[in-house]
């Protein structure tokens, strides 16, 4: 990777794309990263892998690609102190919920932008994002965004900027469904007999291993589904109850839609 970034933020997600990059061979020189108050294991990413570090924009200057990600809440107060660091050929990078193409152009000027929505499977470089970009970003831009967010992930692009929400409903908050099912599995095996911490175990392990077998296989979910499901057994039982009538179709329906809602009141 030839080009050169500046993260503004070292949190959990920018921590997670920091990680990602020096594994994927981004030279720290390339690197600087702007952060008033890193953690300490971050410090030591920064000191290890020789990436500049600055507490604020000041004397920074211009990069190819300024990734932004701090916290939603906070970037009505940080965009405005950044405006130094976007140049002729600089595009900027929102991953922060809510954060609109408008927004960085409010804040920054008629500038290269994108929006892109991760989620927390990055922390461990297994992350689904989807980016949009504005029409005044290059190909070349483009890539570079690409290549940055394929070392934490996987990332697929969309013209149309409405579909974020949509995204961020079922990628990007869909993390946390998964994890309730894995509560709810473990809930449930505590009263059906099991101790509660094997029922946690059983619990994990299925969901995790589950994730990793779709992601492997070329075939679609609901024929990995099928596969597991002998006539009159055990699974069959239970996906009875699970594909009825106001189950779990409809319930997972009905979460995409507040959360696409709640987006798009955001945006």
């Amino acid at each position: 990777m030839n080009f050169s970034v500046v993260l503004v933020g070292a949190g959990n997600m920018g921590g997670a794309m920091l990680r990602g990059w020096i594994s994927n061979g981004l030279a720290g020189d390339a690197i600087t990263v702007i952060d008033p108050s890193p953690s300490e294991g971050m410090k030591n990413i920064l000191l290890k892998s020789k990436i500049w570090h600055s507490e604020t924009a000041k004397g920074v200057g211009a990069p190819d690609v300024l990734v932004v990600a701090v916290k939603p809440q906070m970037m009505e107060s940080v965009l405005p102190t950044l405006t130094e660091l976007v140049g002729e050929n600089t595009v900027v990078v929102s991953v922060a919920a809510g954060t609109t193409l408008e927004t960085l152009a409010r804040h920054l000027g008629d500038v290269s932008a994108i929006r892109v929505m991760p989620n927390t499977p990055s922390l461990v470089l297994r992350g689904m994002s989807v980016g949009c970009a504005n029409k005044k970003t290059s190909v070349e831009q483009i890539e570079h965004v690409t290549t940055l967010m394929r070392a934490i992930g996987r990332i697929e692009w969309v013209d149309d900027e409405k579909l974020i929400d949509a995204v961020t409903a079922v990628s990007g908050s869909g993390p946390a469904y998964a994890f309730y099912l894995a509560e709810c599995m473990a809930e449930a095996g505590v009263k059906a007999g099991l101790p509660e911490g094997l029922a946690m175990i059983l619990a994990k392990e299925t969901v995790s291993g589950a994730g990793e077998l779709l992601s492997q296989s070329a075939d679609e979910p609901a024929v990995l589904r099928k596969n597991v499901t002998s006539p009159n057994g055990t699974t069959a039982a239970a996906l009875e109850i699970l594909m009825a009538e106001g189950g779990m179709s409809e319930q997972i329906e009905k979460a995409v839609m507040a959360a696409k809602k709640r987006s798009e009141e955001l945006s």
